[in-house]
């Protein structure tokens, strides 16, 4: 395996040390609508996973592992970024938090939203919860928002919805007060979906994530489609609505480079496993796990030379009927050993692996 292109040492360019989010004071808010819970009197955990598993239907009554034994932790006021390839399980992770698998598909293990079970909760409840405790960003806007509405009547709805008005006058206000606090006026309200730029429908589809108000927030791949320049102001605005309203945030992505400096912590997810867990900052600058080590190397770098290539991690992702016993990574792992194939390495709460320690 000499010719693989991370052996050599995992060699990864260590980078500059990055700026963590604080829960410093952020500006005001143009929405009238904070928490309805005082910050001070909530307990820290906001989110608990452990040992969550999803399994789905598979060919001849079979079941395939879709996710396996993740454990993920988030607290109010905290951003945490799921990273990986497609077909890692980041969507499916999100889905399982709100309530959405699809038919068929089976989740055990332990997941709590301020203490409260989310796998026990029956679709009435669901009903009420979503869009109030726990809302999420889809990943493509324009099919996400519908398109037979305007902008305005979409964001009223879950403040109507959940009661969060006394009246529709009211309601119009907030919702027009959500739309102003990122960015998008009273002509953009007035709108359809398919009339505004791709950034526009982004920044609609959020105002009305928050507009009930939710504890937790997901976002996945709020920033497909985008070019460089609204992938930094959608990711910009996601921090700092963190930072003012204390929910936490849930990050879905697979682009390491840019989503690393605005969440606290990130989680790598390979084949429905967890790799790599830890602070963002120190996964960046000492990252252990092979697969976020070729993750980081394969970013694309300023001031490279035309003729550089990009390191390219061989293989691709396993398909779920793909992945065996063992760790999935193991057939693209440049430092694979026999024992990687048949036996799951256990979960330490910082990385995964056999042959890295940390």
């Amino acid at each position: 395996m000499s010719d693989h292109p991370f052996k050599s040492g995992l060699g990864v360019p260590t980078p500059a040390p990055l700026a963590v989010p604080t829960a410093s004071a952020a500006p005001s808010m143009a929405s009238p609508s904070p928490s309805p819970y005082p910050l001070a009197t909530l307990p820290a955990r906001l989110l608990d996973v452990r040992d969550l598993s999803v399994s789905l239907p598979g060919p001849k009554g079979t079941r395939l592992q879709a996710l396996r034994h993740l454990d993920l932790t988030l607290d109010r006021g905290e951003s945490l970024a799921l990273i990986g390839e497609s077909g890692s399980g980041k969507t499916l992770t999100a889905l399982t938090l709100m309530g959405l698998l699809p038919p068929g598909a089976e989740a055990v293990g332990h997941v709590a939203l301020d203490g409260q079970s989310l796998l026990a909760l029956d679709e009435d409840t669901w009903c009420r919860w979503r869009g109030r405790r726990v809302a999420m960003v889809f990943q493509e806007p324009l099919t996400a928002l519908n398109p037979l509405q305007k902008i305005l009547a979409q964001v009223m709805e879950p403040i109507v919805l959940h009661r969060l008005a006394p009246d529709r006058a009211t309601a119009r206000e907030r919702a027009l007060a959500q739309l102003a606090r990122v960015g998008l006026d009273a002509a953009h309200a007035q709108a359809y979906p398919h009339q505004l730029s791709g950034g526009q429908r982004q920044r609609a589809l959020i105002a009305m994530a928050l507009a009930g108000e939710p504890d937790l927030l997901i976002a996945d791949e709020p920033t497909t489609a985008l070019d460089a320049v609204l992938r930094v102001q959608i990711l910009d605005l996601l921090e700092s609505l963190v930072k003012e309203r204390g929910m936490g945030l849930l990050l879905i992505s697979h682009d390491l480079s840019l989503t690393a400096r605005r969440v606290q912590r990130l989680a790598v997810l390979y084949g429905g496993r967890l790799m790599e867990q830890g602070v963002a900052t120190e996964m960046l600058a000492r990252p252990l796990h092979p697969y976020t080590r070729a993750l980081w190397a394969a970013r694309p770098r300023l001031g490279a030379g035309r003729d550089q290539p990009l390191q390219v991690l061989p293989g691709g992702v396993p398909s779920l009927a793909q992945v065996g016993p063992g760790c999935p990574f193991h057939p693209r792992c440049p430092l694979a050993q026999a024992r990687c194939a048949v036996e799951a390495p256990p979960w330490t709460g910082r990385l995964a692996c056999w042959e890295v320690t940390e």
